[in-house]
C-alpha cells in the first residue's frame, strides 16, 4: 500500500493527547511529591522540574516518557577560566556532596513509590509507568556554573555518573531557545522535529539499523540547525524534504557542521564528548529519503 506522506505528516506533527499529556503531567507530579516529603531534602534548596522533549513540547505519541530533573542548589559544580582559583570567585569548599544528594534522592523516591517502582541507573533513575502515569527519567543535578573572566557566569546543571564522570546540561537554554525558533519558524520547528521522529521509530520498527541509533535529542537539535527559510510551506511534505536534504547534504563531510550546536546554543553537537557522530546523523537521512520516496 502507498503511504500518504502529507497526510502522515500532518497526523504525525500533532502533539500526544490530552490523555497521554496528563499521564506525562501525573509523573512530574509524583516525582515532586516524592522530594517535597523527603525529611533530609526538605532542609536542602531544591526544584523539580520537566526537561526535555516532554518540556519542550516535542514529544512524540509513541515515545512519551518524561524527563525529570531534581535540582538542589545547595552546591555547585563549576569551570574556571584559565589561571583562575575558585577563591578568585569566592567560592567555598563544598559541604553537601553529590553522592549523598544522589542518595538521597534515591531514598525519597523509594519511599514515596516503592523499591518496585524505582531502578537505579548509571546516570537516572527509572520511575516505572502505571495506568496513571508514564515512565519517567529522573536525573538528580547540583547547579553547574561556567564562569568567564569578569566574573559573571553561565547557569546550568551538573551531575556525575555512577562510573564518576560529570555532565552539564542546559536545560533552561535548551527551552529558550527552542521556543524562540518554534515563533521565527512560524511554529512549525516543533512540527518537523515530532514527524522526524516519529519517522524514525517507524523506520526503526521496520528494521532499519540507521535509525536506531540516532537518539530523540539528536533529532531535536539536528532540526534546530535547519535554516529558517525551509520552514513554512504550505505543504508538511515540502518541510520535511527541505530539512532531510539540508541535514543530508550538511552531514557529508564534518567541516560543514562542526559549528553546530545543540539547541542550547553552547554545547557542539558533532565534537568528541558527544555520544554521536555526524556519519550516524548522515546515514539516517539518506535512508529516511529513500524511505520516504523522495526524488
Amino acid at each position: 500500500m502507498v503511504t500518504d506522506w502529507e497526510d502522515t505528516f500532518r497526523d504525525w506533527a500533532s502533539a500526544p493527547s490530552v490523555t497521554e499529556q496528563t499521564r506525562c503531567d501525573n509523573a512530574v507530579g509524583v516525582i515532586r511529591n516524592s522530594i517535597s516529603g523527603s525529611p533530609a531534602l526538605k532542609i536542602r534548596s531544591t526544584s523539580v522540574f520537566a526537561q526535555g522533549s516532554y518540556r519542550n513540547r516535542t514529544n512524540v505519541r509513541a515515545d512519551s516518557d518524561v524527563d525529570v530533573c531534581v535540582l538542589c542548589r545547595d552546591t555547585f559544580y563549576f569551570d574556571l577560566p584559565n589561571g583562575m582559583k575558585p577563591e578568585d570567585f569566592g567560592i567555598t569548599p563544598a559541604t553537601y556532596y553529590y553522592p549523598t544528594y544522589k542518595n538521597d534522592v534515591e531514598a525519597a523516591l523509594v519511599s514515596y513509590l516503592g523499591r518496585q517502582a524505582v531502578t537505579r541507573g548509571n546516570k537516572a533513575f527509572d520511575v516505572h509507568e502505571n495506568t496513571y502515569r508514564v515512565d519517567a527519567d529522573v536525573v538528580a543535578c547540583f547547579e553547574y556554573r561556567y564562569y568567564r573572566q569578569n566574573d559573571t557566569y553561565l547557569e546550568g546543571t551538573a551531575f556525575v555518573t555512577d562510573k564518576g564522570i560529570r555532565i552539564n546540561n542546559w536545560p533552561e537554554q535548551n527551552y529558550d531557545n527552542g521556543v524562540m525558533k518554534n515563533e521565527m519558524t512560524g511554529r512549525r520547528l516543533k512540527s518537523i522535529v515530532r514527524i522526524l521522529k516519529s519517522l524514525r521509530d517507524e523506520m526503526a520498527d521496520n528494521g532499519y539499523n540507521e535509525a536506531k541509533v540516532v537518539p530523540s535529542y539528536l533529532i531535536e537539535c539536528l532540526v534546530w540547525n535547519v535554516p529558517n527559510e525551509g520552514f513554512g510551506h504550505y505543504a508538511y511534505t515540502d518541510d520535511v524534504r527541505y530539512a532531510i536534504a539540508h541535514l543530508y547534504n550538511k552531514t557529508l563531510n564534518f567541516e560543514d557542521c562542526r559549528e553546530w550546536c545543540e539547541v542550547n546554543d553552547i554545547k557542539y553537537l558533532f565534537h568528541s564528548s558527544q555520544p554521536w557522530t555526524y556519519r550516524q546523523a548522515n546515514k539516517l537521512f539518506l535512508a529516511a529519503w529513500n524511505y520516504v520516496g523522495f526524488e
